[in-house]
C-alpha cells in the first residue's frame, strides 16, 4: 500500500495562508531507503518471510524521527540495513550519503561507527564498570588510553551519571544502565543514533527522563536520532515526523501532529487510540444520546496555538451560532498545539439538523476533522 501523504493543514489556524514548499529547502536527508526490500529465505523447512517491500523514504538529517510498528512489522529489519548488519534484496540504504548497502570490511566497519544503537535491555557487560563498558568501542577504534579517559568522562557528565563511574551494571537501575548505554553509543561521535525500543523495559517516570536526555542530545551535538518503537507515547513526547510500518509496508507517514490529528490508516488508528486519551470526561459521556435533543454533540480536532479559540469565535461570527464548548483537551505533539474539542450545536426550536449540517460543512470547508458523536437534552 502507499504511503499516505500527510501535509501539514495551514487552514487548521483560520486565516494562515497555505505555504507551497520550496523543494529546494527541504531539509538534507541522513538516511534514504531508496526502492527497499527485504526477503529472508526458507530455512530448515521455515518458509521465506518479506520483512520488508517497496521502502522508500527519507530522515532528515539533525531530526528525530519514529519508525513505528507492530512486531514483525519490519521494524528490526529497517534496523539492521541502517547499521549494515544486513544487505537489502533489492534497493539501496544511504547513510550519511554513502551508500552502506554496498560497502564491505573494513569500509563497512568504519561507517558503522558513524552510526550509534541504544538497544532495549541494555546490552552492557557485567564484568565492566559503566567507564569501561563506554570505553570498549573506542578500545576497538584504536584510541589511545588519555583520549578514552577523557571521553568517557565528558560522556558521563553529558548523561548524568559521572558519579557513577566505577560501578557495575548489577549496582545501576535500569535508568541509570541505559545511560550508560547512550553514552557507549555516542563514544564515536556517530552522525546517527538508533534507538531500538531503548524504553521498553523503563518505567514511565524513567522513560520520560531517557526521552528529555535524547532531547537534549539532539539540540546539543546536532545527532539525527531514529526511534523504533511499537509505542505511540514514546513518537508523541520525542519525534517529529514518524513512518508507520505494518507487514513490511508503510502505511502512513508525516508530521507527528498531523499523524495525531488526522490518522489515515487502521494501525495508525490502533495506535493512537492507546495514547491521545479522546475519550469523554464521565459526566458528559454518560448524557450523550443517539435520539434529537437540544444540542447536536461534534468532536474537532485544531492545531496551533489558540486554534480553539479561534474556531468557536469564527463559528458564532460566520454561522451566527451560540455554540457550547462541552469538553476540551490540549497537548503539545511534534513541537505544535493539538487539540480535541466536543462543541454542543444547537438544533433550535424545530429540532432541525441546519445549524449541524452548516457546521460540519464550514469545518470540512477549513480542513478540520469532525465527527458527530450524538445529542445531549
Amino acid at each position: 500500500m502507499k504511503a499516505a501523504s500527510m501535509n501539514a493543514h495551514p487552514s487548521l489556524v483560520i486565516g494562515q495562508p497555505v505555504e507551497i514548499p520550496d523543494a529546494a529547502a527541504e531539509p538534507e536527508a541522513m538516511v534514504r531507503f531508496e526502492s527497499i526490500s527485504k526477503t529472508y529465505p526458507a530455512y530448515r523447512g521455515k518458509p521465506g518471510v518479506d520483512a520488508l517491500q517497496g521502502i522508500d523514504f527519507a530522515i532528515a538529517r539533525g531530526s528525530i524521527t519514529g519508525v513505528i510498528g507492530r512486531s514483525g512489522a519490519g521494524k528490526s529489519s529497517l534496523v539492521r540495513l541502517i547499521n549494515g548488519l544486513e544487505k537489502p534484496t533489492t534497493g539501496r540504504v544511504v547513510v550519511d550519503n554513502k551508500d552502506i548497502s554496498a560497502l564491505t570490511g573494513r569500509e563497512l566497519r568504519l561507517a558503522q561507527r558513524s552510526i550509534g544503537m541504544i538497544f532495549q535491555h541494555f546490552n552492557l557487560l557485567s564484568s565492566r564498570t559503566a567507564a569501561d563498558n563506554i570505553a570498549l568501542p573506542l578500545e576497538i577504534a584504536g584510541w589511545s588510553k588519555a583520549d578514552i579517559k577523557a571521553r568517557v568522562a565528558e560522556l558521563l557528565d553529558l548523561v548524568g551519571i559521572a558519579d557513577k563511574h566505577d560501578r557495575y551494571p548489577s549496582e545501576l537501575s535500569g535508568g541509570q544502565k541505559q545511560r550508560v548505554g547512550i553514552a557507549r553509543a555516542l563514544a564515536t561521535r556517530p552522525s546517527v543514533l538508533l534507538s531500538d525500543e531503548a524504553t521498553s523495559a523503563l518505567d514511565p517516570q524513567t522513560t520520560r527522563a531517557i526521552l528529555d536526555l535524547l532531547a537534549n542530545i539532539n539540540r546539543e551535538l546536532g545527532v539525527t536520532i531514529v526511534l523504533i518503537t511499537h509505542e505511540m507515547s514514546v513518537v508523541r513526547q520525542l519525534a517529529k515526523e514518524v513512518f508507520v510500518l505494518d507487514a513490511g509496508h508503510v502505511v502512513e507517514s508525516g508530521h507527528v501532529a498531523d499523524i495525531f490529528t488526522h490518522p489515515k490508516h487502521p494501525i495508525t488508528q490502533s495506535f493512537l487510540a492507546e495514547v491521545t486519551g479522546d475519550s469523554l470526561p464521565v459526566s458528559l459521556a454518560s448524557r450523550i444520546v443517539q435520539e434529537p435533543g437540544s444540542h447536536a454533540v461534534i468532536r474537532v480536532q485544531v492545531r496551533g496555538a489558540g486554534a480553539g479559540d479561534t474556531l468557536i469565535a469564527r463559528l458564532a461570527r460566520e454561522l451566527g451560532l451560540d455554540v457550547s464548548l462541552l469538553s476540551a483537551r490540549i497537548d503539545e505533539i511534534g513541537g505544535q498545539h493539538v487539540g480535541s474539542l466536543v462543541l454542543g450545536i444547537p438544533l433550535g426550536i424545530s429540532g432541525g439538523e441546519g445549524a449541524t449540517t452548516r457546521t460540519l460543512a464550514w469545518l470540512s470547508q477549513y480542513q478540520f476533522p469532525a465527527e458527530r458523536l450524538g445529542y445531549v437534552a
